[in-house]
């Protein structure tokens, strides 16, 4: 690798790369080419390798300049480029700038955040290499007959490349080969050897998938689009009228009315016009029913991503969906960066959900990334949801999205009918009240499948000494240690510590321990105690860690082998059982007086979803909700008037209120070993936030420019992983007054000498209070 020296004092006009790398730092570094002729030939968003402190880093180009505020003298030379083509395209580039602008986060690590990992660590663009066997003249001419009895191994792999047609057009790859044969390799180098066989090398992308053309059928041949009902066809046509503009749509439907279906027309019509479609679904909703019936459906190569992909993976998805292979990307929370030349429109499938706002690191909504990704490429974005979030109604109520209804469930499907089960003073069997347990036994009995939800993993989420009083505490987190029966542990599901469940108390010595409270783990247990001639699935985290599990779990719901169901939200959302007609709630109590202001949203909407699993189909359809507050006013407004109805309500709350999506928030969080390390470094935050805000006296001529501060606080969970937590909360009335401040106030919070204590972060439009 060649090493430049430093550029002389004397050269006027120098030319600068100013480049973006992964630190915490929230500014570009500057950097020397090596010559004006590789500066004028350099593109924005090419890797380069550059000497980062005492050791190299990969950058990515992303400005040329032809001054520095650093001394020339003092700048480095990059030391290698690493792409002659850029890997971003100029929309992209934008985007991931005004992102980094937006949220206020270290422009290295927003960029960086847009490539797969291998390309983030120095990877060539290029593709793997693929080796392709096919059969010479010599191999289709030979009569495998002719073959000695010891070339057994020999002859099937002949008569498969015979079989298959090998020729050069249409050799096979190795993944092919396994799936046929084992052992393969070491026969295919004989008949390599003797002429009869050669092996071929290629770049392209292995995918199951063909490739579609405009001139190209859309969907595979011999599918049949099923029938749109009024309200279905009125929203693709709107959304279809608008595919060469920016609009963003709200499509409001109810559970079971077809949503899908209609992101499924959309997207005809956007690969018939030779473009791409973006879908962006939550964790929980990428489910293999969805990409099946993507897959199914379009005759198109397809690129998903989820983090069940490995690095190799990712890069080929990426790959194809940047060379415009890919006419289809579907993909979790990241994928809303994934380069598509040929864009048409932008799907987010329940937009509602919180997953889509990353939590830790680079916090960014993808929704709202989406949405800014639509109207800087001038194309239409699709926000479905059963549930809207209240920032989407909001949007609506002020012209900003057009608004799409879909009323009713589609092939004439019926609402389930939900009650409330007051449990108050009923003697319960391990989450079970005899109501629920009675109505199970009516549902089983007709064939049927039952669902119960409850969202709290493991076996209890407390063990008890009865004697002394000792709680499973966890001794880094601010909570207790969960019971998880089967692996016979104790685990912590905040921090991850794990340790053996003890037979003694660790505290007295007594033996009288207890569980306390309930999990899908325990509910599990009583309900084959209860039902044992039925067999009982529980589909949480534990049950479906191992790759493959999901799947393999669903297919079994699917295939009527599980009657009874029970899980967390991995059940709640994305998935269709038609034999599912009792769904029953066993516990939603909890988040009817959580401290959080958004805590109520989603309890109806969580609430709304998996009620939604009941009777989808021809069946009727009966949700059951076990709750101590009959009469809290939440669940008596979502059991008479539904989802809309609350929504009015919490809206008109939250403007009096004084709370999103009415006014803006920034979040500055603290953490250190150190108990008052975080607060010290809050208070000097706030005590030099008076240099950029409004001060006392301004503040009843420029309230709506004024920024409000709040704490600094302990967080509600003050002490996780071993470290204290604290924050500092940010209000205006206006986003442009809180940017302002945050613009200067933000870079100011690095030179703190309180900030080398501390490890801090910066959450714009923060979701999670904690």
């Amino acid at each position: 690798m060649q090493q430049h020296g430093k550029v002389s004092p004397m050269q006027e006009t120098p030319s600068v790369l100013r480049i973006s790398i992964p630190s915490p730092l929230r500014r570009l570094f500057d950097y020397l080419p090596a010559s004006q002729h590789e500066f004028d030939q350099m593109q924005l968003g090419i890797r380069l390798e550059v000497p980062f402190g005492s050791r190299k880093a990969v950058g990515l180009l992303v400005e040329k300049a032809n001054s520095t505020e650093f001394d020339q003298a003092k700048l480095k030379f990059a030391a290698d480029v690493l792409d002659h083509q850029s890997l971003l395209s100029d929309d992209i580039l934008a985007l991931l700038k005004w992102v980094a602008g937006y949220y206020h986060h270290p422009p290295g690590e927003v960029f960086f955040s847009a490539l797969p990992t291998l390309l983030r660590k120095g990877k060539s663009i290029q593709p793997d290499l693929i080796k392709k066997w096919c059969l010479t003249d010599a191999g289709n001419r030979l009569d495998v007959s002719t073959l000695g009895q010891r070339a057994t191994r020999q002859k099937q792999l002949l008569v498969l490349l015979k079989s298959t047609s090998a020729t050069s057009e249409n050799a096979l790859d190795a993944k092919q080969l396994d799936k046929q044969l084992s052992n393969w390799r070491p026969i295919m180098a004989k008949l390599v050897e003797k002429q009869l066989v050669i092996c071929q090398e290629s770049q392209e992308l292995i995918t199951d998938d063909p490739v579609c053309g405009t001139d190209e059928a859309v969907c595979r041949e011999g599918h049949r689009n099923p029938n749109l009902n009024e309200a279905q066809q009125t929203a693709v046509q709107q959304v279809v009228e608008k595919l060469h503009q920016y609009c963003a749509f709200l499509l409001e439907g109810v559970t079971g009315s077809g949503k899908t279906e209609v992101y499924l027309r959309i997207i005809e019509q956007v690969i018939s016009q030779g473009q791409q479609a973006l879908v962006l679904v939550p964790e929980i909703g990428l489910t293999p029913q969805m990409i099946s019936r993507f897959r199914s459906r379009f005759n198109c190569q397809i690129a998903v991503f989820h983090s069940g992909l490995n690095d190799k993976e990712r890069l080929d998805a990426w790959l194809m969906a940047r060379a415009g292979k890919a006419r289809v990307i579907i993909g979790t929370r990241s994928a809303v960066f994934t380069p598509a030349p040929d864009l048409g429109v932008i799907i987010l499938d329940e937009e509602h959900d919180l997953s889509f706002k990353q939590q830790d690191g680079f916090r960014y909504s993808a929704r709202d990334v989406a949405v800014k990704r639509a109207h800087q490429n001038g194309i239409p974005v699709v926000m479905g949801s059963a549930t809207p979030s209240l920032e989407c109604l909001y949007n609506v109520h002020a012209d900003r999205y057009s608004h799409l209804l879909l009323p009713e469930r589609v092939a004439g499907a019926q609402f389930p009918q939900v009650r409330l089960l007051d449990v108050r003073a009923v003697k319960m069997h391990d989450g079970l009240s005899p109501v629920l347990l009675q109505q199970m036994r009516q549902h089983l009995q007709k064939g049927n499948q039952v669902l119960l939800f409850l969202n709290r993993r493991g076996f209890a989420p407390a063990l008890l000494c009865h004697d002394c009083g000792w709680v499973s505490h966890c001794q880094r987190c601010d909570a207790n240690m969960t019971i998880h029966q089967r692996d016979h542990r104790l685990r912590c599901h905040h921090c991850g510590a794990d340790k053996p469940l003890m037979n003694t108390c660790p505290q007295c010595t007594s033996s009288e321990l207890h569980t306390y409270g309930v999990g899908t783990e325990k509910v599990e247990q009583s309900l084959n105690a209860l039902f044992a001639d039925k067999k009982v699935i529980r589909i949480d985290r534990d049950t479906t860690r191992r790759k493959g599990a999901f799947e393999s779990i669903l297919e079994k719901v699917n295939s009527g082998e599980g009657q009874i169901l029970i899980g967390t939200q991995l059940l709640a959302k994305g998935h269709h059982f038609p034999n599912v007609t009792l769904v029953g709630i066993l516990n939603t109590d909890n988040e009817l007086f959580s401290s959080d202001f958004r805590a109520s949203e989603r309890m109806a909407q969580l609430v709304v979803q998996v009620a939604g699993r009941a009777g989808r189909a021809e069946k009727p359809g009966e949700v059951l909700i076990q709750t101590h507050q009959p009469e809290h006013p939440l669940l008596q407004i979502l059991i008479k008037h539904g989802y809309k109805k609350f929504a009015q309500i919490a809206l008109e709350e939250r403007r009096q209120a004084d709370l999103p999506p009415y006014v803006y928030l920034a979040l500055l969080r603290a953490e250190a070993v150190n108990m008052q390390a975080p607060l010290a470094f809050l208070q000097a935050a706030l005590d030099i936030s008076s240099e950029y805000n409004l001060s006392g006296n301004n503040l009843a001529e420029n309230k709506k420019a004024h920024v409000s501060f709040l704490g600094p606080l302990p967080a509600p969970m003050e002490k996780r992983a071993g470290r204290y937590r604290a924050q500092l909360l940010l209000q205006s009335s206006t986003r442009a007054s809180l940017h302002q401040l945050l613009q200067h106030w933000t870079p100011r919070l690095e030179t703190l000498k309180q900030a080398r204590k501390v490890r801090w972060s910066l959450d714009v439009d923060p979701m999670e209070m904690f």
